[in-house]
């Protein structure tokens, strides 16, 4: 058996029941099956959602709060509520669950997302199980992310992960939603995500979870440029994850590109985006197809602030073709913009390093 490294993302729908509250028969199922997938030796990740779920009850709401601070002390109170359930659960298959919070700019951040690389990695040496879960109760926009599907496809791309598997209560993509039309079919496979595909998934999640069809779709699509092959839907039982990683689970399976984006360029693929740069039709042909670097005197113009280190997209026009790593803060491109090489006194020779250039 071949070992992999699966990332295994769990909705809020697939850990509660219809009051909103923790089942404990689902995650003992979910648990179960993630001991026996560990056992049978691949590295498992698990991103799980739920924490505003498990807390809204707690707060005295009758309903899953909609304002951000209800979601944030929901998140407060859920949160330990949920990692005591995974702890308490794993404690009988002697395995040991480790909590990592992280939001949306723990992705942007280069240092930091090298030191979450680094510690996933230490703790699934040492036979840890991270879970995974976003931090609600400091993140704003990330309340609306998708349920933690994206939060999963990024995750994926940092580990290196071999497969992604995110488990819901709809057993994989249908060509129309199977709950209102019963001419709907299931897509068993999918080589590439299309903008038709996410135009009929439902963008509309659970009462109790943020996440559609359609993020799940974004997720995917995500998560096949960085290499991984990805699984949408459903199962039971303890051996539902083995069956999913040996090809026989009840969903979608998504195969990941073969032009995937290297993996010492991920986080410049992925992360936020501080600023554009507008170059002319001899850069674009230069970084396009001659695979050299960008220098100073292709650019005309550009937008934001911006430091050395930081990612920005470069445009042909009104077009982005792609992002990089840049080498100067604005304020030392808006005196070397233009010029030639001879004129750049103690400035880098390239404001993008081909090395650090991600093409779209």
């Amino acid at each position: 058996m071949e070992k992999k490294r699966i990332v295994v993302k769990i909705g809020s729908s697939s850990l509660t029941n219809n009051k909103g509250e923790i089942d404990q028969h689902k995650i003992a199922d979910h648990i179960a099956a993630l001991a026996t997938i560990k056992d049978a030796g691949h590295e498992v990740i698990l991103v799980s959602s739920g924490a505003v779920a498990a807390g809204f009850r707690k707060l005295g709401y009758s309903s899953r709060p909609v304002t951000i601070k209800g979601k944030q002390a929901a998140a407060a109170v859920g949160q330990s509520v949920l990692i005591q359930a995974y702890s308490d659960g794993f404690a009988q298959f002697q395995v040991t669950p480790a909590q990592i919070l992280l939001t949306r700019s723990d992705f942007s951040d280069k240092k930091r997302y090298k030191n979450a690389t680094a510690t996933l990695s230490e703790l699934m040496e040492r036979s840890i199980l991270p879970i995974i879960n976003e931090n609600d109760t400091v993140s704003v926009e990330e309340l609306t992310f998708g349920d933690n599907d994206m939060l999963s496809a990024l995750v994926s791309g940092l580990v290196h992960a071999d497969q992604l598997i995110i488990l819901t209560d709809v057993n994989g993509l249908y060509t129309a939603n199977p709950l209102t039309n019963a001419d709907a079919v299931r897509i068993n496979t999918i080589e590439e995500v299309t903008d038709e595909m996410l135009g009929f998934a439902d963008g509309t999640g659970s009462k109790v979870g943020t996440g559609g069809m359609q993020s799940k779709l974004f997720a995917a699509k995500h998560a096949m440029s960085a290499g991984v092959d990805v699984f949408i839907g459903t199962g039971e039982g303890s051996n539902k994850l083995l069956e999913i990683s040996n090809d026989n689970g009840d969903g979608t399976y998504f195969t990941r590109n073969e032009k995937s984006i290297p993996r010492h360029k991920q986080w410049v693929a992925f992360t936020q985006v501080m600023g554009k740069l507008f170059i002319d039709e001899g850069a674009v042909q230069a970084l396009q197809h001659g695979g050299k670097s960008l220098l100073p005197a292709g650019i005309y113009a550009f937008e934001g602030q911006f430091e050395k280190g930081d990612v920005v997209e470069v445009y042909d026009r009104h077009t982005c073709i792609g992002r990089g790593e840049i080498l100067y803060s604005s304020n030392e491109l808006e005196q070397a913009m233009g010029k030639r090489t001879s004129e750049l006194a103690d400035l880098p020779i390239e404001v993008i390093h081909r090395n650090q250039w991600v093409k779209i």
